[in-house]
């Protein structure tokens, strides 16, 4: 089943995202290499695809987990949660209807 992670990030990530973000992406890219990867991406604080300096406010991955467990697993071993760049994150099912 799909699921959707909502990662809320902390006050001042933005260094400690940039630092993290290699790790962080190679864990995604598994996800995509196995076909399991919907969509993911970072919430920019500001209306612009490279806010520079303003950061983000999160991140949302829509992945494919045999269980809700598996997908909370997943997340919780993700260096944008060990490392502190999400403040809060949360899991969610999802239903693919389009396209």
């Amino acid at each position: 089943m799909w699921y959707v992670i909502i990662g809320q990030d902390s006050p001042d990530a933005l260094e400690i995202r940039k630092r993290v973000r290699p790790a962080h992406l190679e864990r995604a890219q598994k996800l995509l290499d196995e076909g399991r990867m919907l969509v993911a991406g970072p919430c920019p604080a500001i209306d612009s695809p490279d806010p520079g300096p303003a950061g983000f406010t999160g991140s949302v991955i829509i992945a494919e987990f045999a269980s809700l467990a598996d997908a909370r697993a997943w997340v919780a071993a993700d260096p944008y949660v060990t490392e502190g760049v999400f403040e809060s994150h949360e899991v969610r099912p999802f239903v693919k209807s389009l396209p």
